[in-house]
C-alpha cells in the first residue's frame, strides 16, 4: 500500500476511534440564583430544590445567595452576571426595575425571574407559582371538613401571587359548603412566622377551626390550638401529622428543566413560564392525604378526586382571580 494512503487510512481509523462526547461529559451550565429570603422559605425552597436536583444530575454548576436585601439585589445580580453565569434565577417582585436593568446590561446572560410583569427582550423570562388548581382542591377539603363554618386565611402580602391562591381556595370551599365564612389577614412580610402565628391565633379566637397556612407560623398556631391547617407550596404534614390535612404543592422542576434545556440549546428567549406550574404540566399537585386518608369523609374525597380529574383532563378551569380577597366573617 502506498505510504500516503496508509497514513490517511490510519488517521481515519483514529478519528473513528475517538469517543463521542456523552451528555454527562458536556460542559456544565453555570447557573446562579439570588433570593431575598432564606432557602427554608417555602416559595424559594421549591426553586432551590429544582436547581439542586439539576446540580445532582451533573447538569449545572450552581451557586446561590439567600437573604439578599432589596437594596443589594442589583449588586448581587451584577456580580453573578459578570462571573459568567449563563442563567440567573431569582425573584424580582420588589426589585423589578433593578433586575430588568441588569438584564439589559448583560444581553448574553439569560434571566428567569419570579415576576408580576411581562417577559423582556432579549433575555428576561418570568415565572410565578400558578398553583390555583390544587389550591382550589384544598379549599374543597377545607369546606367539607370545617364544623364551625369559619375558615381563616393568613397571607404574606396582598399581591397577585398570593391573592389568586387564596381566591381559588375560597372558591373551592364554597363549592362544597355555601355556609362557610372567611377571615383574611396579611402580615406584610414574606418570612415572619411569629407574626403569622399571632394572626392565626386571632382567627381561632373568633371561631375558625381550619386555617389556610399561606405563610410559615400558621400551622404552629393550628397545632397549639388543636385546629386543622391547609398547607401551601410544600407538604408539611410530616411535621404536623395531626394538623395539616392536605397541601397545594408547587413543583418548579418543569420550569427549571425547560429553561436549562433552552439555554443549553441556545434557544432561550423571553417567555412567560406560568403555565408550567399548572397541574397538566406537573408543575403543581394535590399532596397525598397521608395521615388524614381515613379522617376525611369518603364522599368528600370522591368529590375532590372527581374535580381533580376534570382539571387534569382540561374539562374544568379554575378561575385566576388576582384581586385582594376580603373577609366575609361577621
Amino acid at each position: 500500500m502506498h505510504p500516503r494512503r496508509s497514513l490517511i487510512l490510519a488517521a481515519a481509523v483514529a478519528t473513528l476511534a475517538l469517543p463521542t462526547l456523552a451528555p454527562a461529559q458536556q460542559a456544565k451550565l453555570k447557573v446562579a440564583a439570588v433570593y431575598t429570603v432564606p432557602f427554608e422559605q417555602q416559595w424559594v425552597g421549591r426553586i432551590h430544590k429544582a436547581l439542586k436536583a439539576a446540580e445532582a444530575r451533573g447538569e449545572i454548576e450552581y451557586k446561590a445567595t439567600e437573604n439578599v436585601a432589596n437594596a443589594d439585589y442589583e449588586r448581587v445580580l451584577r456580580e453573578y452576571a459578570t462571573a459568567g453565569n449563563q442563567l440567573i434565577v431569582g425573584e424580582a417582585f420588589a426589585v423589578e426595575a433593578a433586575a430588568r436593568k441588569v438584564a439589559r446590561d448583560f444581553p448574553k446572560t439569560m434571566f428567569l425571574m419570579g415576576s408580576s410583569g411581562k417577559p423582556q427582550a432579549p433575555n428576561f423570562s418570568v415565572f410565578d407559582n400558578y398553583i390555583q388548581e390544587p389550591a382550589y382542591l384544598t379549599g374543597m377539603v377545607a369546606g367539607g371538613m370545617t364544623k364551625s363554618n369559619k375558615i381563616g386565611l393568613v397571607g404574606g402580602f396582598p399581591i397577585p401571587e398570593v391573592n389568586r391562591l387564596m381566591n381559588a381556595f375560597m372558591a373551592g370551599a364554597r363549592e362544597v359548603n355555601t355556609k362557610v365564612e372567611f377571615s383574611v389577614s396579611f402580615i406584610n412580610s414574606w418570612f415572619d412566622p411569629p407574626k403569622a402565628k399571632e394572626a392565626a391565633f386571632a382567627m381561632v379566637d373568633k371561631g375558625a377551626d381550619i386555617l389556610y397556612a399561606e405563610r410559615f407560623g400558621v400551622s404552629d398556631a393550628a397545632k397549639e390550638r388543636k385546629v386543622l391547617a391547609i398547607g401551601n407550596v410544600i407538604d408539611t404534614q410530616a411535621q404536623y401529622p395531626d394538623t395539616v390535612v392536605v397541601s397545594a404543592l408547587w413543583n418548579m422542576e418543569p420550569s427549571i428543566d425547560r429553561a436549562l434545556k433552552l439555554v443549553r440549546e441556545g434557544q432561550f428567549k423571553p417567555e412567560e413560564y406560568g403555565v408550567y406550574s399548572h397541574m397538566q404540566h406537573k408543575g403543581s399537585a394535590l399532596s397525598p392525604l397521608g395521615t388524614f386518608e381515613k379522617k376525611i369523609p369518603a364522599e368528600l374525597v370522591a368529590k375532590v378526586r372527581a374535580r381533580e380529574a376534570e382539571i387534569l383532563a382540561g374539562k374544568f378551569t379554575v378561575k385566576i382571580d388576582d384581586a385582594q380577597p376580603k373577609s366575609t366573617a361577621k
